[in-house]
């Protein structure tokens, strides 16, 4: 289903688990793009040029090959000072811009989408900045926080915030940069020797439907969950569809889309605009309609039921809106469909008809065109 014009297409099958509390969204560094904070890629290049370090042979081939993790690793291992040296910078770094344009928007979104219906939270990020904190704060919202390695078991009476990988405080200690998560040897203890990491990944991925925000297709962070999961696969564990917000350059979809099934991870894909404005516009919409209920579905119904559903197109997809809305759990979009003035066009019989039981309320819209001499 498309919430927003050129959207991403969300597929019904998350759409529902998230409905039943079964979807836990992953967070990665794209969130915070709209605070200007950097990816992966872009701290790597930020911290050895604050630092003043010109990346020598083998930092420059592992940087080229991707490895960030790697690189901060023979960074810290290259300087006087070495990690507390590396991490001060790192965290000067991920200062957000909180002036910018949109710099919460997707935070916000986000914490209401992670939000159940019984009021508990159920998030993650691997981000170390504080722009969530910066939303919670503002809003006063009581929401308890777990940072790693205290993390809480990803199973029904979870209910917080997880900063897997740490999270950077207003004034961090050396112990608490020596925690962060952020080079190959933190990932190794995290993920291989001590394993904190991936019992929490693997344990959560038996339990919920992961959707990934903010990663790109290459990063290590993924990486690693999924050297995880596989080791999983490999004794017969089937965990659920996982998915995977994704951008896309012109010509790109069908490659982009397969790299991401190459994951084993469902690919929700939108077009590269704006710096992603679509993922934020489209997430903004489904936070909305959530919080709202069905109150959000009937204001799908009211903006779409005088729509001629011929004029609906793949990049804009209204009567997928429509129809998601009215056979989604509640009777009362279909109820105030039935009773809009005037009566919704005929032409929605089709699409109706071929999704929904034309039972109840539309069937008292049917009627009332049947019913017309005209």
């Amino acid at each position: 289903m498309q919430f927003v014009q050129h959207g991403p297409d969300i597929p019904d099958a998350l759409l529902q688990a998230h409905e039943e509390g079964r979807v836990v969204f992953f967070c990665g560094a794209g969130i915070s793009y709209p605070a200007r904070l950097p990816g992966f890629a872009g701290l790597v290049d930020k911290l050895y040029s604050n630092l003043a370090v010109t990346p020598n042979p083998v930092q420059r081939a592992a940087i080229k090959a991707g490895q960030f993790d790697t690189s901060i690793s023979l960074l810290e291992a290259d300087i006087v000072g070495g990690r507390e040296h590396v991490r001060r910078a790192l965290a000067a770094i991920l200062k957000p811009d909180l002036t910018a344009s949109n710099a919460t928007k997707i935070h916000e979104s986000l914490l209401k989408l992670g939000k159940l219906r019984d009021g508990r939270t159920r998030l993650i990020t691997t981000n170390f900045d504080r722009v969530f904190e910066e939303v919670i704060e503002a809003e006063s919202l009581p929401i308890e926080r777990f940072r790693a390695p205290l993390l809480p078991v990803p199973k029904n009476r979870w209910d917080g915030l997880v900063y897997l990988h740490g999270l950077l405080t207003t004034a961090p200690t050396a112990s608490e940069l020596d925690r962060l998560v952020a080079s190959s040897g933190d990932f190794g203890l995290a993920y291989l020797t001590e394993r904190w990491a991936a019992r929490f990944v693997s344990e959560l991925f038996r339990n919920y439907s992961v959707c990934f925000i903010g990663y790109s297709i290459n990063d290590p962070v993924l990486r690693y969950m999924m050297d995880a999961l596989a080791a999983d696969r490999l004794l017969g564990e089937a965990p659920p569809e996982m998915f995977a917000f994704g951008s896309y350059s012109k010509g790109r979809e069908e490659d982009r889309a397969n790299e991401w099934r190459a994951k084993n991870v469902t690919p929700i894909l939108y077009r590269e605009h704006n710096r992603h404005a679509y993922l934020r516009q489209t997430l903004h919409a489904w936070a909305e309609t959530y919080r709202d209920g069905a109150m959000g579905k009937e204001r799908i119904v009211v903006e779409y039921a005088m729509t001629h559903p011929a004029v609906s197109t793949r990049q804009d997809d209204f009567v997928g809106r429509m129809l998601w809305a009215l056979g989604n759990g509640s009777d009362l979009p279909a109820k105030r469909f039935a009773s809009f003035e005037p009566a919704p066009p005929l032409t929605w019989l089709e699409p109706l008809s071929q999704k929904l039981p034309l039972g109840g309320h539309l069937q008292r819209w049917l009627t009332r065109h049947l019913g017309d001499p005209a």
